[in-house]
């Protein structure tokens, strides 16, 4: 009886034995098999889990009872083995065969990723693909062992996943929770939108491109300058205020330049109140951009609560992240007088002629207006804005106003170059004042308090013997990992010196060659790479000790060490790992005797000095500790509550979510950073708070009066942006450096600021010469955007070409089936494509345009993200793909090749006509 299903199940072992976890089938088990049987199974997978399910599979083959294959169906569905239960159903395991190489390809990568995830946080976003009971086991581990253990109790539960989507809702997961790193083992294509650090992979400071914000003054015009809400329609500004404004009360386009904390954002509610009034018979629109979404958050919650104060009717929304996909953007201009969004938002509008200009709108105010340049979205937009305006089109352009605390944009040496610079900048903004405070200086300086600035530059600590001892690890490591494979042929990158970023940039490079690197024993490729990710892994841990030893402690990149290494062993471990960390217990106990005593890191013996003193002469002092790393955060904050004279500080941290997970700081959401903040304002517990960059631009503490900088440095606006932290009278700024390039980058801030002030008040008073240097700037500029515009593109064939999925290789469609469509909507209209992807509904189904995104589409062998599936003109069920997932095959010569964008590619697509795709039309 049930011979054939005996025979399947037989047949199709291989798949069954890699999933099945008999525990979880338990009470089949009871009821079929006998309790001798049972006990031995489940014994036998605390050994070896595969090895138990191939007893029970063995055991079910010699059932002879009427109904246990049924029952054996309805167990797995029960107990969510849901993609086992279909393929034993139907016997069709094509779905569990395709998501194979995913599970090798885990495995490969399983060392390195189980040290940069959170595994509480990852299961919450994949309840689809992990059952409640692998849930429930894998938050039991991770709160009794660590996050390592959890992690890797997670991968086990993945590589023995009967659900199909389980990769891609992996790196979902991933994305969700911010672990950048993760998700770039996991994706080697994917460079995941983030510029590279510049800095400590822990660190939150510049990046390539630096954009910073000042917080805005948190208060409301009607309550701060009136008295009770709604006292008066136009606010009373204070005399400083109202000369930043009366450039823009006139009309003009201008830069409004002043001191962080001034009350910035309150001239600019002033500006749009008098603008609402004074185009009230042109129906005025106002656009406020603000560069980042906490910024935005805040600002638009300012506007709102001041103009429901004082006018009910002044209509406003916001618009931020993928929100501006969600309502079309010609009803939000129709519908509303005030604007706030995120400026990605309306460069998308205009790129996609959601609206036909800027000239629709009467006002656009750039928050942080000194990022203009580049690429940055601000520039885009305004390269538009300027391109109408130098044609021979007679449209009515908005008024543009600007707000920064500095223009000290690009590199200069003296005051012709920082002139040179903010003329740029004007151009780019189209400004033609720029207004300071003159007339009124002693009005400002009674509100704003600019801290004295000192710079101490300490001497290094001479000789360290536990750098030596990591060091020597460190050069162990890299031989064990020569061993296996020649390690140095892996990445291009040389001088990679222990303890510097440079090093950290070199295990990056190898980690992400490792997971492409193929051998023709796939057995021994898998061996080789879970090993060097190992290795890596552990070199990685060594080089942040080695980065926290130098700013800190030994004590502190010791305890970094230890307790990496105790979730490693709370964690199993393999054979490499066994090694790895015999070479770290080898060495503890010397490691620990170093700890105890020895000479004090001479820039930490400045900070107690400086804080000693600052607070002996005010116990009311607030501080403000700038760090470079999460890390370092960490160990300062460990240092000051073990240092008697100043753990009465009881210091606070605050951090950013970080660009990835790590294990030992996972970074600060948004609610406990608010926490942390208002507990700092508001308590007379903390005395100082810690602090990386997500400080520095975000951050308003009237009562700061102490700002320190501990080997942070930046450029001219940077400075300016981190020296305003300190609000209060009084306010001190110093900066503590070891090395001499960082103290003298310092030096040259201070003395570019100077230069900067002088430039600006010279172009105030040569005002023919500035405007000259403008307009000479803008025609330079669109000559260039004309140039590039009217530069012929590459030749285009009519010939055949093929598109190849860019992971398998599989044939996706031939481009004589491509049609585009609003010049960017790139459509397959042979419907076979469909037998070769699979579709999912949309997590976030929108209409955008006249396109309405349903579906998403994946290649049915590797689930590469091919596109989306849309409706467009009375056509549901439409492809549109993108081309940085595919390799294009030339069918004539067989070369491949790679583009990332539709405008690289070599042959010519013909416009989208409804009669190509006549099957897909719906029914009436």
């Amino acid at each position: 009886m049930y011979e054939l299903e005996k025979e399947n199940l037989k047949r199709f072992s291989d798949y069954i034995v890699q999933i099945i976890r008999p525990s979880y089938i338990k009470g089949f088990m009871t009821a079929y098999l006998d309790i001798e049987i049972v006990e031995r199974i489940l014994s036998e997978e605390n050994t070896s889990v595969t090895s138990a399910a191939q007893m029970l599979l063995q055991k079910i083959c010699h059932l002879e009872e009427r109904g246990w294959f049924q029952a054996l169906l309805d167990e797995l569905l029960a107990v969510e083995y849901t993609g086992l239960y279909e393929a034993i159903k139907e016997w069709d395991f094509e779905k569990l065969e395709e998501i194979r190489h995913h599970k090798v390809f885990l495995e490969k990568i399983e060392a390195s990723l189980t040290k940069h995830i959170k595994p509480l946080e990852i299961v919450t976003y994949m309840s689809e693909c992990i059952i409640n009971r692998e849930r429930e086991e894998i938050r039991a581990i991770s709160e009794q062992k660590g996050p390592i253990a959890g992690s890797e109790k997670l991968t086990e539960c993945l590589k023995r996943s009967d659900k199909s989507n389980w990769f891609k809702l992996l790196a979902l997961a991933l994305q969700e929770c911010n672990c950048a790193y993760a998700l770039d083992l996991l994706d080697p294509d994917s460079n995941n939108g983030k510029e590279v650090d510049s800095m400590d992979r822990n660190g939150e400071t510049a990046t390539v491109s630096f954009e910073y914000r000042e917080e805005a003054a948190n208060e409301s015009l009607t309550e701060k300058h009136n008295g009770a809400a709604g006292a008066s329609a136009v606010p009373k500004l204070r005399a400083y205020q109202r000369e930043l404004a009366v450039p823009s009360f006139n009309g003009e386009n201008n830069i409004i330049c002043a001191p962080t904390g001034c009350g910035k954002t309150i001239v600019a509610l002033a500006i749009c109140e008098h603008h609402l009034k004074a185009k009230a018979d042109q129906k005025a629109k106002i656009v406020f951009m603000a560069t980042k979404v906490d910024l935005f958050e805040q600002q638009y919650k300012l506007f709102k609560d001041h103009f429901n104060n004082i006018d009910e009717e002044v209509r406003i929304t916001g618009l931020c992240g993928d929100w501006g996909e969600q309502i079309s953007m010609d009803i939000i201009v129709k519908s509303n007088d005030i604007i706030m969004l995120t400026p990605k938002i309306l460069e998308n509008a205009l790129e996609r002629k959601y609206i036909p200009s800027l000239s629709v709108f009467t006002l656009l105010i750039f928050d942080e207006c000194h990022n203009a340049t580049g690429k940055h979205p601000y520039n885009i937009l305004m390269a538009n804005y300027l391109d109408t305006k130098l044609s021979d089109r007679n449209e009515l352009l908005p008024q543009i106003v600007g707000l920064t605390a500095s223009v000290g944009i690009g590199t200069f040496k003296d005051q012709p170059g920082a002139e040179h610079q903010i003329c740029q900048l004007c151009a780019n903004l189209d400004v033609r004042v720029i207004s300071t405070v003159n007339d009124n200086k002693e009005d400002l300086m009674s509100f704003v308090h600019i801290p004295e600035k000192v710079v101490f530059e300490v001497e290094k600590r001479s000789g360290d013997p536990f750098i030596s001892i990591i060091r020597n690890i460190m050069s162990r490591i890299e031989e064990l990992a020569k061993s296996v494979y020649d390690i140095e042929s892996l990445s291009n990158i040389v001088n990679h010196d222990y303890g510097t970023q440079k090093y950290e940039q070199w295990i990056v490079d190898v980690q992400k060659r490792c997971r492409v690197l193929q051998l023709e024993d796939k057995e021994k490729e898998r061996q080789v790479c879970r090993a060097l990710f190992n290795y890596t892994e552990h070199l990685r841990k060594y080089n942040d000790a080695l980065i926290i030893n130098e700013d800190a402690r030994a004590k502190d990149a010791l305890g970094y060490l230890e307790a990496f290494f105790e979730q490693v062993r709370e964690a199993g471990f393999d054979e490499t790992e066994q090694k790895l960390t015999a070479c770290f217990d080898v060495q503890h106990p010397h490691l620990v005797q170093l700890t105890q005593g020895g000479q004090e890191n001479p820039k930490l013996e400045k900070l107690k000095f400086i804080l000693d003193e600052q607070y002996r002469n005010n116990e009311q002092t607030r501080t403000l500790l700038f760090v470079r790393t999460r890390a370092l955060a960490d160990a300062l904050k460990k240092w000051i509550e073990e240092t008697c004279s100043l753990k009465f500080l009881k210091p606070g941290v605050l951090i950013g979510r970080g660009r990835r997970s790590d294990l030992i700081d996972s970074g600060m959401t948004h609610t406990s950073k608010k926490g942390v903040v208002e507990s700092f304002k508001n308590s007379d517990q903390s005395k100082i708070l810690i602090a990386t960059s997500v400080a520095d631009e975000g951050i308003d503490i009237p009562q700061c009066n102490l700002v320190l900088l501990y080997e942070y440095v930046g450029n001219v606006v940077k400075m300016v942006q981190v020296r305003g932290r300190g609000r209060a009278e009084g306010s001190k700024c110093f900066f503590i450096s070891d090395k001499k390039e960082r103290v003298e980058k310092e030096f040259a801030n201070m003395h570019h600021e100077k230069i900067v002030d002088k430039a600006v008040a010279n172009l105030q008073i040569s005002r023919k010469y500035m405007l000259a240097k403008i307009d000479n700037f803008q025609k330079e500029d669109k000559m260039v955007r004309d140039h590039a515009k009217s530069m012929p593109e590459r030749p285009r064939t009519d010939g055949s070409f093929e598109l190849l999925c860019g992971k398998c290789k599989i044939s996706a469609c031939f481009t004589d089936d491509l049609r585009v469509a609003l010049e960017s909507q790139h459509i397959v209209v042979d419907r076979t494509i469909f037998n070769r992807c699979d579709r999912k509904p949309h997590r976030r189904p929108k209409r955008f345009g006249d396109f309405e995104k349903k579906m998403k589409m994946f290649c049915k062998e590797c689930k590469q993200d091919w596109g989306i599936i849309s409706s467009y003109m009375n056509v549901v069920d439409l492809p549109v793909i993108k081309i940085e997932s595919f390799v294009v095959k030339n069918c004539t010569t067989n070369n491949q090749d790679y583009f990332r964008s539709w405008k690289e590619v070599p042959f010519a697509i013909r416009e989208f006509d409804v009669k190509d795709i006549q099957p897909f039309l719906t029914s009436d």
